[in-house]
C-alpha cells in the first residue's frame, strides 16, 4: 500500500534568531521549509531568557530588545508563510531513500535536507555558588529580568563580568536607584565599547571579589563579599541580586543525531555541511576557525547553508546575484 507523505525541501531545527532567519531566507529561495522548535515559542534565548535586554550587534538596528527581535523575525518569516511546528523535539534523524526522516515523538517529518540551528542546546543559568536560601530565587535573587520596570528605584547588585552582566548594569543604571557590579577579576570580559561605557557610568564596581555568603536582612539582601586575595570582607546591602554568570548548555541531542563534534560543537565545512550527508549546521552550535558566537555571525551563515542546499537539490536553478534580485511582492 502506498502512503503519500509531504517531503519538505529543508527542515530547520531550532527557532532562535538564526533558525528564524534561515527559514526566512529559505523562503526567499522559494524552498518548501518547515521550522521545528522544541519549546512553545519562537525566538530562542533572547525571547525566553532576557526579553528586556538590549542587543547591539544586529546590522541596521542601533539597539533592539530580545523580545522585539523575536517579534521582528517572526514578522519577516511570515512573508513566506512557512510551516512552524512548536513543542516538537526531534529525537532522531535517519536517512530514508532520498530524504531524511525526523522523528519527534509519534510524528515523522520528512525533508530532503536539514539545517541545525539549535544554538547552545538546552540551557540553564549557571547558579550562584555561595550558600543562600533558594526560597529567594525569583523574588530577591534573579537569574534573568523580564521587565526592567520591576527594578525601578531599587538597589540592584549584579554578579558577573561578561557581556551580559555589563549590559544589564548599563541598562539598569538609569532605572535603578543604585547598581553594584561584583566580579572576581579586575578586568571585564565584555566588548571594549561596553567596558568603556561601564567605566564612565555611575555603576559601582567591586573587584576582584566573590560573593562568599548571602542572606536576607530585613527587607534587603546582605551580601558578604570576599576579596580574591586577602581577608578583609565587605558587606553590601541590596534589594535584588541579579546573577549573570552565563548559561550552562547541553548539546546531547547532537550526539544522538550522530554528528561529528569538536568539544561538543558541530564541525562544519565552508558550506556549513556537517559530517552527515544533507545535514547542515549554523549558529552557536557550530565551530570553525575564526567562529564568533554572535547573532550577526549566524545571520551571515544562514544564506550560505541554504544556498548550498538549493544547489544540491535544484542544480538547474540559478543562484541570486544580489539581494535586490530576490524579492517579489508576496502580499
Amino acid at each position: 500500500m502506498w502512503i503519500f507523505v509531504h517531503i519538505y525541501d529543508i527542515a530547520v531545527i531550532g527557532a532562535g534568531p538564526v533558525g528564524m532567519f534561515a527559514t526566512f531566507y529559505a523562503g526567499l529561495r522559494s524552498a518548501d521549509v518547515v521550522l521545528i522548535e522544541g519549546t512553545a515559542q519562537v525566538g530562542g534565548q533572547p525571547t525566553a531568557l532576557y526579553p528586556q535586554k538590549k542587543i547591539y550587534d544586529i546590522a541596521g538596528m542601533p539597539e533592539i530588545s530580545g523580545q522585539d527581535l523575536g517579534v521582528t523575525l517572526a514578522q519577516q518569516m511570515a512573508r513566506f508563510d512557512p510551516t512552524i511546528k512548536l513543542n516538537t523535539k526531534v529525537t532522531s534523524i535517519e536517512q530514508a531513500d532520498e530524504y531524511l526522516d525526523l522523528t519527534a515523538g509519534s510524528e515523522h517529518i520528512y525533508a530532503r535536507a536539514v539545517i541545525l540551528a539549535t544554538g547552545a542546546g538546552a540551557f540553564a543559568p549557571r547558579p550562584l555558588a555561595a550558600p543562600y536560601d533558594h526560597a529567594l530565587d525569583g523574588k530577591r535573587v534573579l537569574y534573568t529580568i523580564t521587565d526592567l520596570e520591576q527594578l525601578r528605584g531599587a538597589h540592584v547588585a549584579i554578579a558577573g563580568g561578561g557581556d551580559s552582566a555589563i549590559d544589564w548594569a548599563l541598562a539598569l543604571e538609569p532605572i535603578a536607584a543604585h547598581v553594584d557590579l561584583i566580579h572576581r577579576r579586575d578586568q571585564f570580559r565584555g566588548l571594549e565599547s561596553s567596558v568603556t561605557a561601564l567605566q564612565q557610568s555611575h555603576v559601582e564596581l567591586h573587584t576582584p571579589k566573590l560573593i562568599a555568603e548571602l542572606h536576607q536582612d530585613g527587607s534587603q539582601l546582605d551580601l558578604d563579599l570576599r576579596p580574591v586575595r586577602g581577608e578583609e570582607h565587605e558587606h553590601l546591602h541590596a534589594d535584588y541580586l541579579l546573577v549573570s554568570y552565563g548559561f550552562a548548555s547541553d548539546n546531547k541531542q547532537l550526539r544522538a543525531w550522530h554528528i561529528d563534534l569538536e568539544h561538543n560543537q558541530v564541525q562544519v565545512s565552508r558550506e556549513f555541511a556537517t559530517s552527515r550527508p544533507h545535514v547542515y549546521a549554523i549558529g552557536d552550535a557550530v565551530t570553525y576557525p575564526g567562529k564568533l558566537k554572535l547573532i550577526a555571525s549566524g545571520f551571515g551563515e544562514a544564506p550560505t547553508a541554504v544556498d548550498s542546499i538549493m544547489k544540491e537539490l535544484y542544480p538547474q536553478r540559478r543562484a541570486p546575484l544580489h539581494s535586490s534580485s530576490m524579492i517579489q511582492d508576496h502580499k
